[in-house]
């Protein structure tokens, strides 16, 4: 099982709005054949592991991180398959978070006869699916802010300076961490500020997410990096019905897609995550400032934080944005607490990883 996690994991940021999945058959002591399903669309796991190990499948145990679907999508089901080929036993990490369909697939699979086992390393299979766990139920977007800052929570210099404050291993794991959401989301202001390509880049492969501006004014300059090269990686802005009809119809007519979230002076962010859900856009890595960033925390919109912290202190008073900033709690009782924190370093520096726990 931890062989198929791990293919599974290999294949994170490559399908889209579907869970990543993993699948080794074992027969005699012997692995015959695994797969991870690789793109939307394209084989599942237990079916490229079947054709791996052909008429050998028969009598084997297969291994998969997910429940098999029983379903018809853009490919047939799963459970069929294994069944057809012969698999006498499957043992599933974790049952389809969609309660419409939950169990389904494991009840097919036992009414024919196999053995079924449920919930070897279930957490780490639902970890994985987080993303996908969250958008089949929700179809809302699972949001993972992501700020680097100084010890002292700055972003940026009083003067605005911010290249680099965190060390060249942290950008890499930031790249990985672009790489496996489906769209980066800024705010004008750090577009026009930092002027930012929002793509993801290092060893790995050429998926590239969908950037996002959350721009009510449509003030982003017609020369920012983020509306180039719209047919490799698209751009989409969230804009009020009050940004002026002119730039509009000028970004659109270079094939930016432009979004009406609200009518008010400022993008209503929870309407903004039903659209960004409504075009299938599960996952979203959030690099904001700070007004967006405590924004989207005070509308319980965040999912997890990864924060970044780089072995400085820097000062500066009012004059030095920080990287989380909205009115705040009179007391310290109704705080947001992160839960299942995780530390890590990078180079220097230290990463703090938590999900939130918002209070009723």
């Amino acid at each position: 099982m931890r062989l198929a996690l791990q293919m599974a994991e290999s294949a994170l940021g490559q399908t889209g709005i579907n869970p990543v999945v993993g699948c080794v058959l074992v027969k005699n002591g012997r692995i015959i054949g695994m797969g991870a399903h690789l793109k939307r669309g394209h084989g599942h796991a237990e079916v490229l592991a079947l054709q791996m190990a052909g008429e050998e499948a028969k009598g084997s145990t297969a291994y998969v991180t997910l429940e098999p679907c029983s379903h018809f999508g853009k490919t047939p089901p799963c459970s069929d398959r294994l069944i057809e080929a012969g698999v006498s036993r499957v043992v599933v990490a974790g049952t389809d978070p969609n309660p419409q369909v939950a169990g389904t697939g494991i009840a097919k699979l036992r009414e024919h006869g196999l053995d079924v086992a449920v919930g070897l390393l279930a957490e780490e299979a639902a970890a994985m699916n987080e993303a996908f766990n969250k958008y089949i139920v929700t179809r809302m977007p699972y949001v993972t802010m992501k700020t680097a800052s100084t010890l002292d929570g700055r972003i940026a210099s009083k003067t605005g300076d911010s290249k680099w404050i965190t060390s060249p291993a942290s950008r890499a794991f930031v790249h990985t961490l672009r790489h496996r959401h489906q769209g980066i989301m800024v705010g004008v202001s750090t577009v026009i500020a930092d002027d930012p390509l929002l793509s993801a880049r290092g060893d790995v492969p050429a998926v590239q997410p969908v950037r996002i501006v959350a721009d009510s004014l449509l003030r982003v300059p017609q020369g920012a990096r983020v509306l180039t090269e719209q047919d490799r990686q698209p751009t989409i802005l969230l804009a009020s019905a009050q940004a002026p009809a002119e730039r509009r119809a000028a970004l659109e007519a270079r094939g930016i897609t432009v979004l009406t979230c609200g009518d008010g002076p400022q993008v209503d962010l929870t309407l903004a995550m039903r659209q960004l859900g409504e075009r299938e856009i599960g996952s979203i890595l959030l690099e904001g400032g700070g007004k967006l960033n405590g924004a989207m925390l005070e509308q319980r919109l965040i999912d997890k934080l990864v924060l970044m912290f780089a072995p400085k202190l820097i000062g500066g008073g009012s004059g030095a944005p920080v990287n989380i900033n909205f009115d705040g709690f009179a007391k310290m009782d109704d705080a947001i607490t992160l839960d299942r924190l995780k530390v890590e370093q990078f180079g220097p520096d230290i990463c703090v990883t938590g999900y939130p726990n918002y209070k009723s």
